[in-house]
């Protein structure tokens, strides 16, 4: 395949964990097969919970339902190259295909980082400015919000994808990863890469740093309304319906800040592996377990929707 008059790479080779010994490999595919299998079963729980149960109609749950969509979206993009790499050694992966899995990538990364701006921004007007709260978090409002935080994938995806793939690839084709990522892909140009590296800073700059800046702010913001009030109950009350949210963020901006922001003389690939996975694997695994166990609303709901389900099988039975 030839891209351009430049590229004489057609295929790209995922080095991903093949230097660890076949048995660890057999581990860490059962390991990751089970984690993938529970995320899409806790992503989709919840979008069928948020969604059956009128109780769980708020703007918080709303937005938690788009946040699952994108946790699935993101876990189909990377994670089954992944399990076939850890099955088959040296796994390859078309050009046009790296390319494809680069452009999701990037959608579902900058897209989850406006949404989880756009859910504190939520948590911060309804404790803030709760007598507004409906007015200002109507359907409507809540609906652009979610569809800017998904169209904010879009440029970034386009912009950053189609640059890469542009410059020539002229051997080796190892990605040094379980999946392609910018950096070990951007490894392998034989070009100045220089320009592109300043506008990916800028861009990592947009879509991690100043979304994470706007959770920050309104954190701040809300905890210094929450211990201005004056009942016990009401701190509670508002610390609970932030603790979720709060922790999904901590997970995830904690280990994107340190994949893409660290020197890269302290930046090693299997460091790198290491991160990617706790935020391409894990936390999507986690956010659907900590906003069901630590989400009273939710358990509630939970139980009332096992008890329809068993109830009606009840039914069909007599």
């Amino acid at each position: 395949m030839t891209w351009g008059n430049w590229t004489t790479v057609s295929e790209f080779i995922l080095v991903s964990f093949s230097t660890l010994s076949s048995e660890v490999q057999a581990l860490l595919f059962l390991l990751f097969l089970a984690i993938y299998m529970i995320t899409l079963m806790g992503n989709v729980l919840i979008i069928l919970v948020t969604t059956a149960d009128s109780a769980l109609q708020s703007p918080m749950y709303f937005f938690l339902r788009n946040l699952s969509f994108l946790e699935i979206g993101f876990n189909l993009v990377i994670v089954p190259k992944m399990l076939g790499s850890l099955i088959i050694r040296h796994t390859t992966i078309s050009f046009l295909g790296c390319a494809i899995q680069m452009y999701f990538f990037f959608f579902f990364g900058a897209a989850e980082c406006c949404l989880l701006a756009t859910m504190a921004y939520d948590r911060y007007v309804a404790i803030c400015d709760p007598l507004r709260y409906p007015l200002i978090m109507s359907r409507k409002s809540c609906v652009q919000l979610a569809a800017a935080s998904w169209f904010s994938g879009f440029p970034v995806a386009t912009v950053q994808t189609t640059w890469i793939f542009s410059f020539p690839f002229c051997g080796p084709n190892r990605i040094n990863h379980f999946f392609c990522d910018s950096p070990p892909v951007i490894a392998l140009v034989c070009a100045d890469t220089s320009l592109f590296e300043l506008e990916a800073l800028t861009a990592t700059v947009l879509f991690i740093l100043f979304p994470f800046l706007l959770i920050l702010g309104s954190y701040v913001r809300i905890l210094s309304t929450i211990f201005r009030m004056p009942s016990a109950e009401g701190k509670q009350k508002a610390f609970s319906t932030c603790s979720s949210h709060l922790l999904v963020v901590s997970l995830f901006y904690s280990t994107a800040i340190l994949t893409y922001f660290r020197p890269r003389s302290n930046n090693s690939p299997e460091s790198k592996k290491m991160l990617s996975l706790s935020y391409t694997v894990v936390t999507p695994m986690l956010n659907p377990i900590i906003y069901s166990l630590r989400n009273n609303e939710v358990k509630a709901a939970l139980r009332r929707v096992l008890r329809r389900i068993l109830g009606s099988q009840k039914l069909r039975l007599t």
